[in-house]
């Protein structure tokens, strides 16, 4: 029963590490540049975008938010649907056990 309670007391103190772990990736971004400077894409360091800026050479002015935000919105539908299927697959290979809500194994 002893190993039991140190095995439980090690998995709480790794989850409360990897919540710490992930709190701290919110607050990290990177900048992600193409074009020669042309195109910047702003992203936590856990893939969630913060935005994008577009040079206007590339667009009309009057467009250039509209196309921003497109770009911003078309990431964050493609990172959900990332996310929806790589769920299923990992619902495949735990054979249909249901994960823990909140436990973040990616």
């Amino acid at each position: 029963m002893a190993d039991f309670m140190g095995l439980m007391k090690q998995a709480t103190q790794l989850k409360a590490k990897m919540e710490e772990m992930q709190a701290e990736l919110d607050q990290v971004t990177v900048e992600g540049i193409s074009g020669g400077g042309m195109v910047k894409v702003t992203l936590s360091a856990k893939g969630d975008m913060k935005g994008v800026r577009i040079d206007d050479s590339l667009l009309k002015a009057s467009e250039k938010e509209i196309v921003e935000d497109l770009v911003v919105a078309a990431h964050a539908d493609a990172r959900r649907k990332a996310e929806a299927l790589l769920a299923e697959k990992m619902q495949g290979l735990t054979g249909g056990l249901p994960i823990p809500p909140g436990l973040k194994l990616f």
